[in-house]
C-alpha cells in the first residue's frame, strides 16, 4: 500500500465515503451548495445519529475479508443500522459466497438493519445486487429539482440537458459543432480524438464505454472548447448532472437522436450551450426511476422481490473530502466542501438514515419489522399523480423496477401493521431453496443449530416477505400459494383490517380471510394468498412476460401495501 496515497484508517481520500455518511447522518449545514448549485440547508437523514466508520475499500477494490471484518467490529461495536454503497459487480453472488449477504445475515441476527444499495448496472433485467431477503435494498429515483443547461443549434431548436458547469459561459455566439464519430473516438476516449478536428468546436459524445467527466477531459485536452453528452438506447431519458471541466451539457436519447442528425446533413453545424443554475418544480415529474439502477427479477430467489424500495439516488448534493477533486480526475485541482452525485450509492444511505429515525422511534422493532414499515408505506405516484416512470424506457416503471415504491418517512413511522421475520424463518428459507446444514453454517457459524429435514418452508415465496412475487411455471399447474403473518402495531389493539386486491392482469387473486380482527390477546394474525393463472401454456410462445398489480389492507387510518409481480415461464414447444 503506498501510504502517500491512501490510509488504513477510514480517513476519505476518494469522496464517496463523506457523500454517503452525510447523507444518512450529517449535521445541518446552513447555506450549503456545490458552486451556487442545490443553494440551501444540507442535513443528513438522521442528524442526531453518531456515525462510526470502518474501511473496506482500497484504491485495488474492495475485498470480502475486510468487508466481513467491518460488519462484524460494527455488530460488536453497538451499532444499530449498517449502511453499505457497495456490491458486486455485474450480477449478484450465491448468498453462501457474498460476503455482504453473510455479513448482513449475522448483523440482522444480532438486531442491526443492513442497507444495501442495488446496484449501477440497469437497465439490464436481473442486475440487482445485495439481493438477500435479511438485506434492505434500495433502487435509486430522482428528485424535483434540475440542473438545466439547454443546447441551442445554429437552426434555432433548443434541447433541454442538465449540466454541473461552473466556469466561465461560451456565451451567445454559436461555435462550430462536429460528431465525435467523425474525430477518431464516437466515445470521447482519451487521447483517441484528433485535435486537428476538434480544436475550438463543441464536440458531440455518445454516452457509455468511460466515465462521463472523463468524455469531457478528453474533448478539453485536445483543444475543444464545449461538449454535448449524448444517451443512447440504454440510458434512455435519464439525464445525470455532472461538475464538468469545459462547458458540457447531457441531453437525452431523443433529443441526442436529433443532434446527431443534425450535424451529419448540415453543412455547417453549429450549437452553443446555455446554463440556467438551479430549477425546482413539478416538470419534469418526480420521482422517476433512474436508468442506471439495477433491476429484478431476483435470478437467486425469484420468489423474493427485488428491489425493496427506491430513495433519492440521482444528483444529490452531500459532504466532499478535500482530499480529491469532485470529478476525481488527477487533472481537476478543485477542493469543494459539497458536492453532486447520483448512483444506487446514493439513494441507499438516505433509507440507511430512515431505517436509524424508525430504530429511534420503536426501539424494540426487528430490522425485518423496520424493513416492512418502509416498504408496506412506500407510495407509487410522482408528483402529477401518475405512476413512476422508467428513464430507461420512457413508459411505467414496474416493482421489478421500483420494488414497493419511494419510502415515505412519515408514513413508515406508523405502518399500522408490519411483517416480521426471525433469524429462524431465515434458516427456513436457506433450506428451503436447497442449502443444508455445512452450507447454512457460513451464517449461524454454528452447524450443529441446523437441521434441515426439519425446517423447511413449502416454497421461498413462503418467507414472509412484505411484497409478493410469482413465477408460473409448468411445475405450478398455474396456481401459487403463499402464507403470511402480519402483526398489529398501530395505536389500536382491536383494529378490524380489510383486504383490497388490485389482481395482475390475466391473474386472479384470492385472499383467506378477507378481514382481520385483531384483540389484545392475539396482535398477530395469518392470511394465505393464492394466484391463479387465466392464461394457457399454449398461448405462451413469446417467453416470459409479466404483470403486475398488489394487495392493501386498510382499517380505515392504515393502508399497508404489497405489491405483486409474476411471470409467466412456460417453456415453448420445440419442433422434433
Amino acid at each position: 500500500m503506498d501510504e502517500s496515497k491512501e490510509s488504513k484508517s477510514p480517513r476519505d481520500t476518494e469522496g464517496h465515503g463523506t457523500h454517503t455518511a452525510s447523507t444518512a447522518a450529517g449535521s445541518v449545514v446552513a447555506n450549503a451548495s456545490f458552486y451556487q448549485y442545490a443553494k440551501g440547508e444540507a442535513r443528513g437523514m438522521a442528524v442526531k445519529a453518531r456515525i462510526a466508520a470502518y474501511k473496506i475499500c482500497w484504491k485495488t477494490g474492495c475485498f470480502d475479508s475486510d468487508i466481513l471484518a467491518a460488519m462484524d467490529q460494527a455488530v460488536a461495536d453497538g451499532v444499530h443500522v449498517i449502511s453499505l454503497s457497495v456490491g458486486a459487480d455485474g450480477y449478484s453472488p450465491e448468498y453462501d459466497v457474498d460476503s455482504i449477504a453473510i455479513g448482513a445475515f449475522g448483523a440482522s441476527e444480532h438486531g442491526v438493519v443492513v442497507s444495501c444499495s442495488a446496484g449501477n448496472s440497469g437497465p439490464g433485467a436481473s442486475t440487482a445486487v445485495n439481493v438477500a431477503p435479511w438485506i434492505l435494498t434500495v433502487a435509486a429515483s430522482t428528485i424535483d429539482r434540475e440542473f438545466p443547461a439547454d443546447v441551442i443549434l445554429g437552426d434555432g431548436r433548443i434541447f433541454g440537458g442538465v449540466s454541473l458547469y461552473t466556469g466561465d459561459p461560451l456565451g451567445n455566439a454559436k461555435l462550430q459543432l462536429v460528431y465525435s464519430a467523425d474525430c477518431g473516438s464516437q466515445l470521447c476516449y482519451p487521447g483517441k480524438l484528433d485535435p486537428k478536428k476538434v480544436a475550438g468546436k463543441i464536440v458531440l459524445c455518445d454516452r457509455g464505454g468511460n466515465a462521463r467527466v472523463e468524455k469531457g477531459s478528453a474533448v478539453k485536452l485536445a483543444g475543444g472548447v464545449g461538449m454535448i453528452l449524448a444517451n443512447l438506447a440504454d440510458s434512455g431519458e435519464e439525464l445525470v448532472a455532472d461538475s464538468h471541466l469545459l462547458p458540457a451539457t447531457m441531453v437525452g436519447q431523443k433529443a441526442g437522436d436529433k443532434i446527431r442528425e443534425y450535424v451529419t446533413s448540415d453543412t455547417s453545424p453549429t450549437a452553443t450551450i446555455v446554463f440556467r443554475g438551479t430549477v425546482i418544480g413539478n416538470s419534469p415529474a418526480a420521482p422517476r426511476v433512474a436508468a442506471f439502477s439495477s433491476r429484478g427479477p431476483n435470478h437467486l430467489t425469484p420468489e423474493i422481490l427485488k428491489p425493496d424500495v427506491i430513495a433519492p439516488g440521482v444528483n444529490i448534493l452531500a459532504g466532499w473530502t478535500g482530499a480529491t477533486g469532485p470529478t476525481d480526475l488527477a487533472i481537476d485541482l478543485r477542493r469543494v466542501e459539497f458536492n453532486i452525485i447520483s448512483g444506487t450509492s446514493m439513494s441507499c444511505p438516505h433509507v440507511s438514515g430512515l431505517a436509524a429515525l424508525l430504530r429511534r422511534a420503536h426501539s424494540k422493532w426487528t430490522p425485518a419489522a423496520i424493513k416492512s414499515a418502509l416498504m408496506t408505506t412506500a407510495y407509487n405516484l410522482d408528483n402529477s399523480g401518475k405512476i413512476f416512470t422508467d428513464l430507461a424506457t420512457g413508459e411505467e416503471s414496474t416493482p421489478f423496477v421500483h420494488g414497493s415504491g419511494h419510502v415515505d418517512p412519515n408514513r413508515a413511522l406508523d405502518p399500522g401493521l408490519v411483517y416480521d421475520i426471525e433469524t429462524s424463518d431465515y434458516v427456513n428459507f436457506l433450506c428451503t431453496i436447497g442449502y443444508d446444514g455445512d452450507d447454512i453454517a457460513v451464517f449461524v457459524r454454528d452447524s450443529s443449530r441446523v437441521n434441515c429435514t426439519e425446517r423447511s418452508l413449502a416454497t421461498p415465496g413462503d418467507l414472509n416477505y412484505p411484497s409478493f412475487s410469482v413465477d408460473f411455471t409448468s411445475d405450478s399447474n398455474g396456481v401459487v400459494k403463499y402464507k403470511r403473518v402480519v402483526k398489529n402495531v398501530g395505536g389500536d389493539s382491536n383494529a378490524v383490517y380489510e383486504v383490497k386486491v388490485n389482481a395482475p392482469s390475466a391473474v386472479e387473486v384470492s385472499v383467506s380471510p378477507a378481514k382481520l380482527v385483531f384483540s389484545e390477546e392475539n396482535n398477530s394474525l395469518s392470511y394465505e394468498i393464492s394466484f391463479t393463472s387465466k392464461r394457457s401454456e399454449d398461448i405462451m410462445v413469446k417467453g416470459i412476460q409479466s404483470a403486475f398489480g398488489s394487495i392493501e389492507w386498510c382499517d380505515g387510518i392504515h393502508s399497508v401495501t404489497s405489491p405483486i409481480a409474476v411471470r409467466w415461464r412456460y417453456q415453448s414447444a420445440v419442433s422434433m
